[in-house]
């Protein structure tokens, strides 16, 4: 197991590629892969080059994964972008060449499925970024959220530490992308109520790891990208976020309590728990079954962890997942979790 180190940064000026190693989306909503690919042009002085799987639906995961090689393997191309998340994207990584991969490091943004990815360069030894997917964070109606902008901005182009700070406001009611008018206007949202700590007592500093939890279970389910020496987590960071299928509580404590019982949980020092996304097309949660649902997850997080990892210092919802805003996490960097101060610091 190598431990991850940071690949060179793209500067204004230089192509960056866009695919689609989950789902094809764009080819469904072009709408918001549009204007995603318009403000990396504009205010972020990136040019975007598309890959043949980049529009299509079904393509198959050789296909995507030779997207993945020929962007990465393209010396002209200095950062990788995706399109969006999936759901099978954990069929690429056994047809990925992790030599070529490794030989041709970059800076790579995903977020949801695109936690198999991510985990994938951990293990290969580069440091991937948790964030900035070309339809969700770039393609936003209205605008890019001023954290999500500022945030991708520092990861993308600026070495070093960055701190994160509690989002004023908030969203994760989702509009419409075929009606046109859902890109009239920015999204609504409401007033954020700060992080919550649990044992902040301590300063924790380590390597981060996880993504969507969701997507965590899926891999230790294939068996596939956790390394086998669970030691390379001691005093790590483990953040976690879980997705727009509003998974119950029983399962998120059923999927931490199977990783205690791997060994996981008690390696990491901290935890920062992404806000929970609450409300989908298919679950339209009123505000009352949106908070009673979040504090639901809460719950199911804190039983877990006392259990397995009770002395743990946990942070509950950091903007680091499926919701609006979304900061970029350094999948494999450093991050500083300092309790006394309530602060946390990532290293981009």
């Amino acid at each position: 197991m190598t431990m991850p180190v940071y690949p060179p940064k793209p500067s204004p000026g230089d192509r960056v590629a866009v695919v689609s190693p989950g789902a094809g989306l764009p080819g469904l909503f072009p709408r918001p892969f549009e204007l995603g690919l318009e403000r990396l042009r504009k205010e972020y002085g990136l040019e975007p080059v598309e890959y043949p799987a980049t529009r299509r639906m079904g393509s198959t995961p050789r296909e995507r994964a030779d997207d993945v090689h020929a962007a990465f393997a393209d010396p002209d191309v200095k950062a990788v972008f995706t399109s969006i998340g999936g759901d099978d994207q954990i069929t690429v990584l056994p047809l990925l060449d992790r030599e070529l991969i490794r030989a041709n490091p970059k800076p790579f943004f995903g977020v949801s499925d695109n936690t198999n990815l991510l985990a994938f360069l951990y293990g290969t030894g580069i440091v991937g970024y948790h964030g900035g997917t070309v339809m969700t964070s770039l393609g936003r109606p209205g605008a890019m959220n001023p954290v999500t902008a500022e945030s991708l901005r520092a990861a993308l182009f600026t070495p070093g530490p960055y701190e994160l700070r509690p989002a004023e406001r908030f969203n994760d009611i989702e509009r419409d992308w075929a009606d046109p008018a859902t890109f009239d206007a920015e999204p609504q949202s409401r007033p954020g109520a700060g992080w919550t700590w649990v044992n902040a007592d301590r300063v924790v500093e380590g390597r981060a790891w996880g993504g969507c939890l969701e997507i965590v279970g899926w891999l230790l389910m294939a068996d596939r990208e956790v390394p086998r020496d669970l030691s390379v987590f001691d005093g790590g960071v483990l953040f976690l976020e879980t997705s727009e299928e509003l998974p119950g509580g029983e399962e998120v404590f059923r999927t931490l309590r199977n990783m205690g019982e791997r060994g996981l949980l008690g390696r990491f020092s901290a935890l920062l728990m992404g806000r929970p996304k609450t409300w989908s097309f298919e679950k339209p949660n009123s505000p009352g079954e949106a908070e009673r649902y979040a504090a639901g997850q809460r719950e199911a997080v804190l039983r877990a962890m006392r259990v397995y990892a009770p002395d743990t210092t946990i942070v509950f919802d950091v903007d680091l997942g499926h919701t609006d805003p979304q900061v970029v996490m350094p999948y494999g960097g450093t991050v500083r979790v300092d309790g006394p101060a309530r602060r946390i610091t990532v290293t981009y």
